[in-house]
């Protein structure tokens, strides 16, 4: 263990039993508090990695109060610190109250120091792996990967397909809905890209007034228009050398999209008021959320810009469509939102997972984050359940975890989805479940689809 998370404090207001303390953790290195004040500068100045407390604390000896409202504020201080909590005999229901608030364990009054001491030591090797793993996550933090949070097959995929088009520079289209991370996946291609160390420039093309629009793009020269005072460089100069992304693209007016395919083709551009043409190498990456190929039926999108900007393409599937990303994706919004506002949160109740699985997330990774945010901000002790998620009136189904359960439930949706196809005919059901008429008879008495 390193020298941090070898210090022990220990917050005891019996001399004798301070001393007995001391004495037993000759290994660590020792701080003594007996009240709350001295207990909460010592966690500030001596950063211990392990704290033992003793709920009966001045100036209520007698009772708990002064120890819980002691173990609120260290843990509010310093969240990776752990609590052992001292109890008087046979006081099992301040310690399991104390372990719900966010205590490592509990010990009982008279105390085994052999006992006590083996705790102790368990409880600063894991504060030591628990910060060894913090600075993995640091160093990690340099990776192209570092801002995608993923576990799904379906995200794994994705990120293949960004591995490999990311040291290219063929124009990229991603397509997905709205809150699915696709400025991620940009800010990923980029970084692995020959191009990491010149710019990024994005625009939203959905977020600046067509009659602005332009200009922001292409430049203008002095005297263009009105106000036009000096000559100014576009997005796409801007990005001369990196990379542009145009994020929304489908909302692009059709007057503009001649003038982007033109600079796609031919890599110049003219800024308004101009006439000369500047050459310009930079990669393209375009995203929408929208179906670009419907709005080409209805005239509002050019087919030859479609085929330009989509020499590449990443579709990003909905978060509803990544198994067991929103646990995951959850639990990382969790770690750091409690660290930024400083919250002694620690997980989600069983529930609360069952809910964040099973809920449809239609405003997807952006919907989720904003949900675990304000549930942080707003719950009370150390877990975060379906009331503070504010989704607790939602309806949504119930998977089962019992094997068995779910064998059945896949059976049943497999026999639905062929009656449907088949229009209820059985023979035909029959074939395309690879089953014999009979057998699906009983399937279908079993699961009640009879007619």
């Amino acid at each position: 263990m390193n020298e941090k998370n070898n210090r022990l404090l220990i917050v005891e207001d019996d001399p004798g039993l301070q001393g007995q303390l001391r004495w037993s953790f000759d290994g660590f290195e020792i701080a003594v508090a007996s009240e709350r004040e001295t207990a909460l500068a010592e966690v500030r100045r001596f950063e211990p990695g392990v704290v033992t407390l003793d709920l009966g604390l001045p100036p209520d000896p007698g009772g708990t109060s002064e120890g819980f409202h002691t173990l609120e504020e260290i843990l509010t201080i310093a969240p990776t610190i752990k609590v052992i909590v001292v109890t008087g005999h046979d006081d099992r229901c301040n310690a399991v109250r104390a372990i719900g608030m966010g205590a490592y364990d509990f010990f009982e009054k008279p105390i085994d120091p052999e006992i006590l001491t083996l705790a102790v030591e368990r409880a600063g090797r894991l504060n030591w792996l628990e910060a060894e793993n913090r600075k993995l996550s640091s160093a990690a933090s340099t990776s192209p990967f570092r801002d995608l949070i993923a576990a799904s097959p379906e995200m794994l995929k994705v990120c293949r397909t960004v591995e490999k088009l990311g040291p290219t520079d063929a124009t990229t289209l991603i397509l997905g809905e709205s809150g699915t991370g696709k400025e991620v996946l940009v800010r990923m291609l980029h970084s692995l890209s020959g191009r990491a160390d010149k710019k990024l420039v994005a625009i939203n093309c959905a977020a600046i007034p067509e009659n602005l629009l332009e200009s922001e793009l292409f430049g203008y020269e002095k005297g263009a228009f009105t106000g036009a005072l000096k000559s100014t460089l576009g997005k796409i100069e801007l990005a001369d050398g990196g990379l542009l992304f145009l994020d929304e693209i489908g909302d692009l007016p059709l007057a503009l999209q001649s003038k982007l395919l033109r600079f796609l083709q031919e890599r110049v551009i003219e800024r308004v008021g101009g006439r000369k043409e500047i050459p310009v190498d930079v990669r393209v990456v375009c995203a929408t959320h929208q179906d670009l190929k419907a709005l080409i039926r209805a005239g509002r999108f050019r087919e030859d810009l479609f085929y330009r900007v989509n020499e590449t393409t990443i579709v990003v599937p909905p978060l509803r469509e990544r198994h067991g990303d929103t646990v995951v994706l959850a639990r990382a919004f969790l770690r750091r939102f409690a660290e930024q506002h400083k919250r002694p949160i620690r997980d989600f109740t069983a529930n609360a997972l069952r809910l964040i699985e099973q809920y449809p997330w239609p405003g997807n990774v952006r919907e989720l984050e904003n949900r675990i945010k304000r549930a942080v901000i707003m719950a009370d002790g150390t877990e975060i359940g379906p009331a503070d998620l504010d989704l607790d009136d939602t309806e949504v189904p119930q998977e089962p975890f019992n094997l068995r359960e779910v064998r059945e439930l896949a059976e049943q949706r497999a026999i639905q989805r062929a009656l449907i196809f088949t229009d209820n005919n059985v023979s035909r059901t029959a074939d395309l479940l690879g089953v014999t008429r009979p057998t699906l008879y009983n399937l279908m008495k079993k699961h009640n689809l009879s007619d």
